[in-house]
């Protein structure tokens, strides 16, 4: 039972993986506020990434723009002019005008004042005439700006005003109770008169408000309708919400954009819905509109700005247009000139006017185009978090750092895309960042956990293997330590063996200081040169070399890696010997022999110390061959086995047919001269050199003499033509017993 729970506490890619999946999971349930603000950022992303899209035709804009400014005049304008923009579009069929404008104030007009005091003073110098008095009044009247707009309000009745609700105490500190009562009487035929409840009655979490700015009381009384304008933006300032209700001294007010749709359909029963967790959405007859807890849409930008038809206001009011422009359309009154500009920050630009906020908001509800986040969302997030946390893990825990990036980003882009594709096509907003998230943290954790608890294993290979293997071979080898358990394998190798002549005999002559100095810068330049092509250094045995190719990683061409080795060590052992001579140090020379072959391979030895080698009958003819060197006068012999490998890039003689010590059947051996394409330093003679060993070969002694002959007249010293020339002789003297199969046999090592 124990070791079962201490398996389950054990470290492994599930279970960290698992860990992360549980800690991203509480970090989404709670909310938590930096992924929150993350996920925000995406979805401007997917609204850039989805483009523009066409909005209704029920919605234009008449702006206070740049042109308008030049020719009505600076801002704010009489009310006379505002009272002619409505009578204008009345007459033009506009079915409802909105105002994102609060008219706050009485107008300031000079002329006023200047017609109450002549007609106090007319009255002071006792003048009767009615006539004087009528064209007083009338003057009045036509000075009473506020009273005209609000007559051509009254006479439109379509006309929805904003206001602003104070939502901060600090806001309303210079306002008395007495003012703060009376402005909320304004407003109080806005607000909503049915409030449904799902469940237990409860105090929706709606932005609350502490008093009202509204238009003045003419303004107010004359209009059909009001609702405010405030805006609430997220903390990085971009307007993502619209809230289309404030609570208010215990009741609930509509916005702007749901006024001004209250209006253009017509008065539907229109109800707020109230869950015991917060405000379900808004009912407007039969549009059910969606909102969160707070009583907020989310808006489904179409656009950047422009995207709602602008017109400006001279236009209108100068008859410029064409008079369908505004026939049953919502027109929406707001700035765009420079300076009294209501910028905004939204998902498509960082100057959009509020105006046109609005705009999209009645858009929205008008064709019930809502970004859609229902709760069941939240379970195929929680899923995506699961699902992308466990299904890494089995790849990401077997293939390297690299690859496994790779994985995880071409799974990030694929989430992105279908997340991209559900929030385009069914405006469905499924999160974002914690499944990315989660990806990434999955492969980090993965990653760090595999470098920890690998590095010991290739630290590990890398001391044992640093001094019998090059770096490339040692890295190459990381990649599956698992090949280097105790145990062997059988494979097709090359091993090479090379040792120095006479060597006894020269170290008898030196110091030991000298022989060791020597010995190390011999055994330094052919180490380098067997892991210049590769090789495995198996061991040393005294001034002995023994080198494997084809292992410990498999290499198709290890009889050439071998082949090229062996040429590689004469070259330089020439200019060794060279410079030992300039020097008057003793001169080495060497006999190498390469053999090719299956071999078992691997790590040899205990559980506590082993050592990785090869061993086999194909091993000791390697050695064999490195030592038949001395009998042929050659520095490198190499097995027929090898020679069917290489002769197609390698030039070589054939030798002789040997049968080595310890072996029965005969095996063919070849000097190693060069590479094919220097086979004309050596075909001339070499070419009799194997006319003279066929001869040999069928017994033709005093034949095979004149060829082996003719062979040092073209090459002086060549030992393997000598060599057989004394064994003709000996054979002419004491010819063979038997039948005569041109088969050496070795005596010795």
């Amino acid at each position: 039972m124990r070791d079962r729970f201490k398996n389950m506490l054990s470290v492994s890619p599930f279970n960290i993986s698992l860990i992360i999946v549980i800690i991203i999971t509480i970090l989404y349930l709670m909310n938590n506020p930096f992924f929150n603000f993350m996920e925000l950022k995406t979805l401007d992303m997917r609204f850039l990434s989805r483009g523009v899209r066409a909005p209704g035709p029920e919605t234009v804009i008449a702006v206070i723009d740049e042109k308008s400014l030049t020719e009505l005049g600076r801002w704010p304008w009489s009310r006379s002019t505002i009272a002619k923009l409505v009578d204008v579009l009345k007459e033009d069929g506009a079915k409802t005008i909105g105002f994102d404008i609060v008219f706050a104030e009485p107008d300031e007009h000079s002329t006023l004042g200047q017609i109450a005091e002549l007609s106090d003073n007319i009255k002071q110098i006792g003048v009767r005439d009615s006539r004087i008095y009528r064209l007083l009044d009338d003057k009045r009247r036509e000075s009473d700006t506020d009273t005209i707009l609000a007559e051509s309000i009254k006479k439109a009745g379509n006309v929805t005003l904003g206001y602003f609700f104070y939502t901060t105490r600090k806001d309303i500190s210079h306002l008395s109770k007495k003012t703060i009562e009376k402005n909320a009487e304004y407003i109080s035929d806005s607000k909503f008169q049915i409030i449904q409840y799902i469940g237990k009655p409860h105090e929706a979490p709606a932005i609350k408000a502490f008093a009202a700015a509204p238009n003045i009381a003419p303004l107010s009384e004359a209009a059909e309708n009001s609702g405010y304008f405030n805006a609430f933006p997220d903390i990085d300032g971009t307007n993502r919400w619209s809230p289309l209700t404030i609570k208010f001294e215990g009741s609930y007010y509509p916005s702007l954009s749901l006024a001004v749709l209250e209006q253009y359909k017509e008065w539907p029963m229109m109800s707020l819905v109230v869950a015991e967790y917060g405000i379900e959405g808004i009912m407007m007859g039969e549009i059910g509109i969606p909102t969160d807890e707070a009583g907020r849409i989310f808006v489904n930008y179409l656009g950047p700005a422009g995207t709602f038809p602008y017109y400006s206001v001279t236009d209108i009011v100068h008859g410029r247009l064409n008079k369908d422009i505004f026939k049953d359309k919502i027109v929406l009154v707001g700035a765009t000139a420079t300076g009294i500009y209501d910028l905004r920050v939204t998902p498509f630009s960082a100057v959009y006017p509020g105006i046109e906020i609005h705009a999209t908001v009645i858009d929205n509800i008008l064709h019930e185009n809502f970004i859609k986040r229902p709760g069941w969302t939240a379970i195929i997030d929680i899923f995506a978090i699961i699902f992308f946390g466990l299904i890494t893990v089995p790849f990401l825990s077997r293939v390297k750092a690299v690859t496994g990036m790779l994985f995880s980003l071409l799974l990030i882009i694929a989430y992105v895309f279908i997340n991209r594709y559900v929030f385009t096509g069914c405006n469905l907003w499924l999160n974002m960042v914690y499944p990315v998230f989660t990806i990434l943290v999955v492969y980090v954790g993965i990653t760090i956990y595999r470098y920890i608890t690998e590095e010991r294993e290739k630290k590990k290979i890398r001391g044992t293997f640093q001094y019998y293997l090059s770096g490339p071979v040692i890295e190459e080898m990381l990649k599956d330590p698992s090949k280097l358990k105790l145990g062997g394998e059988k494979k097709d190798l090359s091993v090479l063996f090379s040792d120095i002549r006479g060597f006894t005999t020269i170290s008898e002559k030196l110091s030991p200081e000298e022989l060791v100095r020597l010995l190390n810068e011999y055994l330094t330049v052919m180490t380098d040169l067997v892991f210049k092509h590769g090789g495995l250094l198996d061991k040393y045995m005294g001034d002995a070399i023994m080198a494997v190719f084809g292992a410990p990683i498999d290499e198709p061409d290890h009889p050439e890696r071998g082949c090229k080795t062996a040429l590689s060590m004469m070259e330089e052992l020439r200019k060794l010997q060279k410079k030992w001579a300039d020097e008057e140090r003793p001169i080495l020379n060497i006999g190498i022999g390469v053999n090719t072959g299956d071999m078992v391979v691997g790590n040899m030895g205990s559980e506590m110390r082993f050592d990785y080698t090869v061993m086999g009958d194909n091993v000791n003819l390697g050695s064999r061959l490195e030592g038949i060197n001395k009998e042929y006068g050659t520095n490198i012999v190499i097995s027929e086995y090898t020679y069917e490998r290489v002769k197609d890039d390698f030039f070589c003689r054939e030798l002789d047919s040997v049968r080595v010590k310890g072996k029965v059947l005969p095996v063919k051996i070849y000097e190693l001269m060069g590479e094919k394409k220097d086979s004309e330093k050596w075909e001339e003679y070499v070419s009799v050199f194997e006319e003279g060993l066929a001869k040999y070969k069928q017994g033709l002694w005093n034949e095979a003499i004149i060829l082996f002959r003719k062979v040092l007249e073209i090459q002086p010293g060549d030992a393997p033509s000598g060599l057989y020339i004394r064994r003709c002789e000996e054979l002419k003297q004491a010819p063979p017993e038997g039948e005569w199969d041109g088969v050496y046999t070795m005596t010795k090592k």
